[in-house]
């Protein structure tokens, strides 16, 4: 059943690596605020950088829910499933900070990543729980394709279509915390 792990083992990166979906869960300080949780899929937006410290590719999307969170409470969780015959759910809980295209560090990890016309932000994740469980009633799925829309999307805007955009619905979160840096 359940078990924790003071590190990413060996096993636990090869079982992060094949997942072709993961899940993102923020929420804010408050108590009257949303909990925020995001689908994220394409794996060349993951990686592990060290046994303690996952990154995420953030791209564009309809919102900034993550953004705001980490900025305002830092808090995050990762979790991947499985959906083939060997059941497992793995979490990874941790302290995030959100890293822009114009920080120092932008150009260190951005190839890390596949290439992608729309990046928002790196999502850095620093562990300090790591716990998998059962994943007994998870279903048992195939995957038939990643989804390539969000990058085409991408590429038909120009860059102030992208800002106007972002100005238009990456600026708050549903709860009115400041997503984008002044």
């Amino acid at each position: 059943m359940g078990r924790l792990y003071p590190a990413l083992t060996p096993t636990l990166r090869s079982f992060i690596e094949e997942a072709p979906v993961f899940f993102v869960a923020t929420a804010p300080q408050g108590a009257d605020g949303h909990v925020n949780v995001s689908p994220k899929g394409g794996m060349d937006t993951l990686k592990i950088l060290d046994d303690s410290t996952v990154a995420y590719l953030d791209l564009i999307g309809s919102g900034a829910e993550t953004i705001a969170h980490v900025r305002e409470s830092r808090r995050m969780t990762l979790m991947f499933c499985s959906f083939t015959a060997r059941p497992k759910i793995l979490r990874l809980y941790g302290t995030a900070r959100c890293v822009f295209p114009d920080a120092a560090e932008w150009d260190s990890l951005i190839g890390h990543f596949g290439k992608h016309p729309i990046p928002r932000s790196i999502m850095v994740l620093s562990l300090h729980r790591i716990a998998d469980s059962c994943g007994f009633t998870v279903p048992e799925m195939t995957l038939v394709r990643e989804r390539d829309l969000q990058d085409k999307w991408g590429q038909r805007q120009t860059a102030e279509q992208l800002e106007e955009y972002m100005r238009e619905k990456n600026s708050h979160s549903i709860d009115g915390l400041p997503a984008r840096p002044a």
